[in-house]
């Protein structure tokens, strides 16, 4: 199942539910998209695929500068993954396709 497309997730963070987009394009085994949420757009870098499985960093500047590591599997329309917060340990996030 591509990964290919819009998709509207919540990220649970120490600073409460966060909500967005990650809109992502896949091209044999490289991602590339943007993250989209409160703090504004944002490219990702690093995209990987690997069956249904996608792997990207993200780097924020609000509430302070850190890269956000980013791990998920897809499933029809459905994606579900964690994501590693730099020294805040790990969030959840969970997404359906748009």
């Amino acid at each position: 199942m591509s990964a290919d497309g819009t998709w509207n997730t919540t990220m649970n963070t120490p600073m409460g539910e966060q909500k967005g987009s990650l809109t992502i394009a896949t091209d044999g085994d490289s991602l590339s998209g943007k993250l989209e949420g409160p703090q504004g757009a944002i490219d990702i870098k690093d995209g990987t695929v690997n069956g249904n499985e996608i792997a990207f960093k993200a780097d924020i500047s609000q509430p302070m500068p850190m890269t956000l590591e980013f791990s998920a599997t897809v499933d029809g329309d459905s994606i579900s993954g964690s994501v590693k917060l730099g020294a805040f340990g790990n969030a959840s996030f969970t997404g359906t396709r748009a």
